[in-house]
């Protein structure tokens, strides 16, 4: 029996059109990775107090070009697996989310780990863009789950398109993410892990959701579900599933696209993990008390959803007064939040000492990782993840 793929308004056998709808491989020039390595060597030293009257040292314009270099070899990849199989108008939509832009910390953190333990760039390239798509699926379906209008400036794909084409998007980049595993040099293991990675943070989005105060009446399992109080347990459960798991991945990837022994693909994921836990604190100290022009979201979303998911929000409940609390909560159940009442509930949080707790635990997450990166390979991608760890909890977006 022949199989057959759809082209325009003709069905062609698939032997026919595999090579030309599937993405060229990767021929990476080595200019490609000397840029790379010139990036690095911009990384100059700089002083900067963190808010608890210590100096760390980081220079974020280095690492944005880093990151900018890893975007420019992979989003037009990306765009190739999003594209395939699909007609002219889909492909358009599908572009939407890729086309907000973003840090691509993820593959980033991929092609460290690769490098780091030995690895070429070609190695991870593939793998390192299905984590990218796979960042981008998770982040239109929290949008969807949270009516989130903007992201980055932009609108997200559910406002821009609806919540039905925003579901069939997503669907879109799910098939991309194993259509990248696959190309790799290892696609069994990798798309294993990308599996188990999916499913953990499913997981996690349940208890994010189980863990806000906002009214969802239609939904009454949630209703039923919800949990009414909050504990530092909940939450790290949350951002362990939800977050750490995924950066720990990035990691786990890299060491394994660079045949890592199986000790030092440990020693990646516990960086990952807790890159992942301090960067999920910078995310919720950002959405609080960050300025929205440089972090390019709206400050407060957190507050707007109800969510008790967020730690400076979490380590202010702990400190209120009985009263002070009880307008904070009032004002996180309501089924609409004022611009008002975001600045109250702001207001009330920066009574407390939540920022400074926030900060301090998530440096602490980033020492952790740090430790580990003591007990992989000295040499320069060693010490770039270590610009790469302070950058996680020292950055403004």
């Amino acid at each position: 029996m022949v199989k057959l793929a759809y082209q325009g308004q003709k069905l062609l056998p698939i032997s026919k059109t595999k090579e030309k709808y599937l993405p060229k491989k990767i021929n990476l020039a080595t200019k490609d990775l000397v840029r790379i390595e010139k990036t690095f060597s911009r990384l100059i030293s700089e002083k900067k107090d963190d808010g608890l009257g210590q100096e760390k040292t980081m220079d974020s314009n280095g690492l944005n070009l880093f990151f900018k270099d890893i975007g420019q070899i992979i989003d037009p990849v990306i765009k190739d697996f999003l594209s395939v199989y699909t007609d002219e108008k889909t492909r358009k939509i599908v572009a939407c989310q890729i086309d907000v832009g973003g840090k691509r910390l993820r593959p980033a953190l991929a092609v460290l780990s690769c490098l780091l333990c030995g690895g070429k760039i070609k190695d991870v390239l593939y793998p390192a863009v299905g984590l990218e798509i796979a960042h981008n699926y998770s982040l239109i379906i929290d949008d969807i789950i949270d009516n989130s209008n903007m992201r980055r400036g932009k609108l997200t794909a559910w406002a821009k398109y609806g919540e039905s084409i925003a579901n069939c998007i997503a669907i879109d980049y799910s098939a991309a993410i194993f259509q990248a595993a696959n190309r790799s040099k290892k696609p069994i293991e990798i798309s294993e892990i990308f599996a188990k990675t999916m499913k953990t943070a499913v997981d996690g989005e349940i208890l994010d959701i189980l863990l806000g105060q906002r009214s969802r009446k239609k939904e009454l399992y949630v209703l039923e579900n919800k949990y009414q109080n909050v504990t530092d347990k909940d939450y790290f459960e949350m951002v362990h599933k939800k977050t750490a798991a995924f950066l720990q991945t990035c990691c786990q990837v890299g060491g394994i696209c660079a045949d890592a022994t199986d000790k030092e693909i440990e020693h990646l994921k516990n960086v990952g993990f807790n890159l992942g836990v301090a960067g999920q604190i910078k995310d919720d100290i950002l959405d609080i008390f960050g300025e929205e022009e440089k972090f390019g979201k709206e400050i407060g979303k957190d507050i707007k959803e109800g969510k008790q998911g967020n730690i400076a929000i979490l380590f202010a409940l702990q400190e209120f007064s009985h009263r002070d609390k009880e307008r904070f909560l009032n004002i996180m159940k309501k089924d609409r939040v004022s611009n008002s009442d975001i600045k109250t509930a702001i207001s009330l949080i920066r009574k407390t000492n939540s920022y400074q707790k926030s900060l301090q635990k998530g440096r602490e997450f980033v020492e952790k990782a740090k430790k580990e990166l003591e007990l992989l390979p000295k040499n320069k991608w060693n010490a770039f993840l270590r610009l790469f760890a302070d950058f996680i909890i020292e950055r403004e977006r």
